[in-house]
């Protein structure tokens, strides 16, 4: 017999999870492999204990943004595979989502083994706008199941079929996974113990405004990184050469450094950043160069913060209790261009309290620059989903748990 949430005893039952599974693959269709495997791993312990209660449990996810139809280059097989080993037990794959194979491969479940269905945005109902298109393919879903478990949280943020609609429609509770990321979320957000750092990377000023706007009333230091501090540095008056700059932004960005000295927010940017003329590609070496953050050349580009700046950065998060952190600081993926990164993952692995990566590509960071995971606090399996509560919004997809 076993408990789980508020479903009661599921033995039995066929308990629909929805995990989220959308790794990186390389290779071509049909021989793709998984480059990353963190979001599949950070499924297994919600679907090993529904499993080890007596469910039959059944998987869906997505995987990359197919349009809606079936496209070969987003099979979840590899990932369906990759999650049996994981479990250390078999795990049938049904080559639909809600046809007549997703139907048979549910019905040869016996108590306590799982099934993965094929990726769920094959089918237009998932991500439709259209209330009634969206129900329509949720009311397939739920006749698969008797209970759901939403334990995906990179698509909480999301109102679509498998996230909000299957919601609705069947007994449902909240995953371990969502569980234990919303408790690190309120943590940040509910009195959280200061000092308060948070780190902000990545490429863009706007995919950041609301949470900026939101943390510059509770953070006391607030570290800005990635290609979003060109515009900062332009809305200081500085040149930026050729690197990324969303003229747009511009006021707002002045906006936000006067907000901050108003408030007593430390706002703290790079003073020295590492460029070259090109961004990094196969077909030429990286040739990178340090310049004063205030004196980037004409022909040149940002491509990750400088020594001085990564050192000043550490040293602004070790005295913190709590931190988070959403965007790398540089174009990590080449080593020409990491070490702002590193640094600052370094610095997090180092702090006495709380340490948050806030997933996306931090995450990933974190694992290809080959830390150990258990040295922070928390890693998060949703950026998006982590920014958007940060910046105070409902999230439909646990909105609906709680009705």
């Amino acid at each position: 017999m076993g408990e789980y949430g508020e479903l009661g005893d599921v033995q039995g039952k066929r308990v629909l999870v929805r995990s989220d599974l959308n790794v990186p693959l390389d290779g071509p269709a049909g021989e793709r492999v998984i480059t990353d495997d963190g979001r599949v791993r950070a499924s297994v312990p919600t679907i090993k204990t529904l499993a080890a209660a007596g469910a039959r449990v059944v998987v869906t996810a997505h995987l990359g943004r197919p349009q809606g139809a079936p496209d070969p280059a987003y099979s979840l097989a590899p990932v369906a595979a990759r999650l049996g080993e994981l479990l250390g037990q078999d795990v049938a794959f049904a080559t639909d989502t809600v046809g007549e194979s997703a139907t048979a491969t549910v019905a040869g479940l016996e108590d306590g083994q799982v099934a993965v269905l094929e990726n769920v945005r094959f089918n237009e109902g998932e991500t439709s706008k259209d209330d009634a298109v969206r129900g329509s393919f949720a009311d397939q879903l739920a006749q698969l199941a008797d209970a759901f478990v939403s334990d995906g949280f990179g698509v909480v943020h999301r109102k679509q079929a498998s996230v909000y609609d299957v919601a609705l429609r069947l007994p449902a509770a909240m995953g371990g996974l969502v569980s234990a990321e919303i408790d690190v979320l309120r943590r940040l957000t509910h009195d959280p113990e200061r000092p308060y750092v948070v780190v902000l990377g990545g490429s863009k000023v706007s995919d950041k405004l609301g949470v900026i706007d939101n943390l510059l009333g509770q953070a006391d230091r607030l570290l800005i990184g990635g290609g979003m501090v060109f515009t900062f540095l332009a809305a200081q008056g500085h040149e930026v050469g050729k690197s990324l700059l969303e003229d747009d932004q511009l006021e707002t960005c002045r906006e936000y450094l006067g907000r901050a000295q108003e408030s007593g927010v430390e706002i703290v940017l790079p003073t020295d950043i590492v460029v070259d003329t090109a961004f990094p590609s196969d077909d030429r070496e990286p040739e990178p160069r340090v310049v004063a953050a205030d004196a980037i050349p004409s022909d040149a580009l940002g491509l990750d913060i400088g020594p001085e700046s990564a050192e000043r950065f550490a040293e602004a998060i070790a005295d913190a209790r709590t931190v988070f952190w959403n965007g790398p600081m540089g174009v990590f993926e080449s080593a020409a261009f990491a070490a702002g990164t590193s640094a600052v993952a370094e610095a997090l692995t180092k702090v006495d309290g709380l340490s948050v990566v806030g997933g996306g590509d931090s995450a990933a960071a974190v694992r290809q620059l080959g830390f150990d995971e258990a040295a922070f606090g928390h890693i998060s399996t949703g950026g998006g989903a982590s920014l958007e509560y940060l910046e105070g919004k409902e999230l439909p997809g646990i909105a609906v748990l709680q009705r």
